[in-house]
């Protein structure tokens, strides 16, 4: 697959889409109906789709009953984290070998030109990207996002969460389940900006951008203070007019759909022609530059904000005259603040 027909490649081997990254028809204005029309499928496959089916198999084959649920056990909160770890695990996995592992694609469509593997640091546990990722996924990532989740199924189980049935409010739920990918866009946007505040990126958020160069096991790899809050989405369900399934959807779309915005590929080589869009580039261009695109493409708040990078020279004069401002705001600041104490 020649990678040269859709972007261009520099000299230390980063590759670009020639494209600038576009934001969803949904929220543009005015409402272009055909451009929304023909965007819908992109909407749906093929990763929310896959995140939605996950949520109905788990509901069907993994979830315990009702009654179990009314009381917290060990015995069915250790089976959903050996069951939530060994599905991250295959499918986190899955993409780490194709692409890290046995690199099948070589470097063809990857952003940064080198693999993780390739270079040592120490920002990480054993100076290794991958170790340290892997080990945070599971000692707190899948700790967490299973605690919420069986503090959610217990809510249901009791009452305390509303439990609308599919048979009586069928378009509700549809309309809520239809939403689960605006929810998690809102909610991790507002998460986002906040752990970007100068204490907490210090303290919490630095754990996930050390990976600069992000993988597959990048995605969870964060502070736990910063699980709690990314995967506490699932909270909008203990008010919505919502149901388990749909939850577990919220869930696995926070849980799984990491991988997407980290994989570090903008397309993934699926058998010789066929090619799957991984939307992760505005979102690498956040780990690249840390002070851009805190939501992904599909609610514009970057660009109600001023912090868009669409990933093109204008992009990056924006982002230029940006940061010149602040400087300039924070050194007239600091002169007033000098001027003050020489009045004293």
């Amino acid at each position: 697959m020649d990678d040269l027909k859709y972007g261009v490649r520099n000299k230390r081997g980063d590759w670009t889409p020639n494209k600038p990254v576009e934001y969803a028809p949904l929220f543009q204005f005015p409402t272009r109906f055909m451009a929304i029309l023909k965007w819908l499928p992109h909407y749906f496959f093929p990763w929310n789709v896959i995140f939605a089916i996950s949520a109905v198999a788990y509901w069907v084959w993994v979830i315990p009953s009702v009654e179990t649920m009314q009381t917290i056990g060990a015995g069915w909160v250790a089976w959903l984290y050996g069951v939530n770890a060994v599905c991250v695990f295959l499918f986190y996995g899955a993409f780490e070998l194709h692409l890290y592992v046995l690199k099948r694609q070589e470097n063809r469509f990857k952003y940064n030109g080198k693999f993780p593997a390739e270079q040592k640091s120490k920002a990480f546990w054993f100076e290794s990207q991958n170790l340290d990722n892997i080990l945070r996924t599971f000692l707190s990532g899948v700790t967490i996002w299973t605690a919420l989740e069986v503090g959610m199924l217990w809510a249901y189980a009791n009452g305390y969460a509303p439990w609308l049935s599919f048979a009586e409010n069928p378009w509700t739920l549809a309309v809520v389940a239809l939403v689960v990918p605006v929810i998690h866009e809102f909610h991790f946007f507002c998460v986002h900006r906040l752990i970007h505040t100068p204490f907490l990126y210090k303290w919490v958020h630095s754990v996930h951008h050390n990976s600069v160069n992000p993988s597959p096991w990048s995605s969870l790899s964060m502070h736990p203070v910063e699980h709690l809050l990314y995967f506490g989405t699932v909270f909008y369900h203990l008010i919505l007019p919502s149901n388990p399934i749909i939850m577990l959807y919220q869930l696995h779309y926070a849980g799984f759909g990491a991988i997407p915005g980290h994989v570090g590929f903008d397309k993934v080589e699926v058998g010789d022609e066929k090619l799957v869009d991984s939307h992760a580039y505005a979102h690498y261009l956040h780990h690249k530059y840390f002070e851009v695109n805190y939501g992904d493409a599909l609610i514009p708040l970057d660009r109600w904000f001023g912090t868009w990078h669409d990933g093109s020279p204008e992009g990056d004069t924006h982002m230029q005259e940006r940061y010149k401002k602040r400087k300039e705001k924070l050194a007239a600041k600091k002169a007033r603040s000098e001027a003050q104490e020489v009045a004293r």
